[in-house]
């Protein structure tokens, strides 16, 4: 028999008993539409993660001082990193763009009759374009601010929302724990993370920050720009090399601080978000499975039904591969229109849930081919068992059912 003929049987027999053909696909099609969505869900906030902590700039090396094993203690408690450092750094490594030692601190802000808490970054004048920082109005402060330690800052666009609202603050006196300070610039909104706000802080320079307000004389960090990502590995070396010299760190000793590299971090965070997305293709793809025990349970029913019609095939002539053909093309035809309805619901889902819930959802295309060919996958597997028992009948005792 024709496999076309075998088809159409098949079809005639799943139009036969709509309402369970469509019972029995809806596991398939719920099944589906869950793992695509799902997995759009997963790739959304992966994209959305990623493209945050870009934000933050990119091609960066952090040197943090103390040992990478004690991370955990406050930074401006270790005194290992020095401005001088941050010079030698920017003299002496070739392959970099900018340079920028940071110190930090929460201070309290007032301004006429407001006050708010925030926190004061002292840096060079990289740390704008290192931090993807971009000035809104006025202008960052230039080298010789920092040099001479001028009491001038640069506003971060919450700070701006919270003391100055719809007043242009650029001129005015900011006073930071009671001593004044004049903005000169503020920052475009970069947009708050869920447990950071990059908008609310205020920039200084870095000298005018150890000397006037914090009273310190060493670093708490110190970013490097890379010029290229394929540098980074090279450029960390270099530094590791300069700053175990400049500390007289020899031999096997350990170093009094830890490098990282941008690249880092960031397949961390990818892998993190990699993780999450299987995690949730892994608990849709558990409705797949029930679908496909569904298709099996319906198959075994069908193939009851109509033993006396397989008894009827058999004794004229139909063979046993033919049998098992129709059974099976009747389990993958079920799953087939599960999955091309599931994908179509998948797709109106992850679209409502970026509308409705303002979360970004990205459809691949391989995650409607891996949903709609596991799904297939489903059918097959699932409906070769009661395909096998039709098609192992005995026709004498098959014509003998009732």
């Amino acid at each position: 028999m024709l496999l076309w003929d075998l088809f159409k049987m098949a079809l005639r027999s799943l139009i036969a008993n709509k309402l369970r053909t469509f019972l029995t696909t809806l596991g398939i099609i719920i099944g589906v539409a869950s793992v695509i969505s799902m997995i759009s869900i997963g790739e959304g906030a992966k994209q959305q993660t990623l493209s945050t902590i870009s934000k933050f700039g990119t091609n960066l090396i952090s040197i943090q001082p103390g040992r990478k094993k004690t991370r955990h203690v406050r930074s401006d408690r270790v005194v290992t990193l020095t401005l001088a450092d941050a010079k030698a750094i920017e003299s002496q490594v070739p392959l970099i763009t900018g340079v920028a030692a940071q110190v930090y601190r929460p201070a309290q802000l007032k301004y006429s009759n407001k006050n708010t808490n925030t926190t004061v970054r002292g840096t060079g004048k990289d740390y704008a374009r290192l931090a993807n920082f971009v000035v809104d109005r006025g202008r960052y402060f230039s080298a010789e601010e920092i040099r001479t330690s001028r009491q001038v800052v640069v506003l971060g666009a919450t700070v701006v929302k919270n003391l100055f609202e719809n007043e242009n603050p650029i001129g005015k006196d900011l006073k930071v724990d009671g001593k004044n300070y004049l903005i000169i610039g503020m920052m475009e909104a970069k947009g708050a993370l869920s447990w950071f706000d990059p908008d609310d802080q205020i920039f200084i320079p870095v000298t005018t920050a150890q000397k006037r307000l914090f009273g310190m004389d060493h670093v708490q960090s110190i970013d490097v720009q890379a010029a290229s990502i394929e540098d980074l590995e090279i450029i960390k070396e270099d530094i590791e090399s300069l700053l175990r010299l400049r500390h007289n760190i020899r031999g096997e000793e350990e170093s009094d601080f830890h490098v990282q590299n941008s690249s880092q971090w960031l397949n961390s965070w990818g892998d993190a978000a990699k993780t999450f997305t299987y995690l949730l293709g892994g608990i849709a793809g558990i409705s797949l499975m029930v679908g496909g025990i569904g298709i099996m349970n319906i198959m075994l029913v069908s193939v009851t039904e109509r033993t006396r019609e397989i008894g009827i095939r058999k004794a004229i002539g139909a063979k046993k591969r033919e049998i098992m053909e129709q059974f099976l093309i009747e389990s993958v035809l079920m799953s087939f229109l599960g999955g091309g309805i599931g994908i179509a619901l998948g797709l109106i889902i992850s679209k409502a849930v970026s509308k409705v819930g303002g979360w970004d959802t990205i459809v691949s295309p391989e995650s409607i081919l891996l949903a709609f060919g596991f799904s297939v996958g489903v059918g097959v597997f699932f409906g070769y068992y009661p395909a096998n028992k039709a098609a192992n009948l005995n026709p004498i005792d098959a014509l003998r059912y009732e």
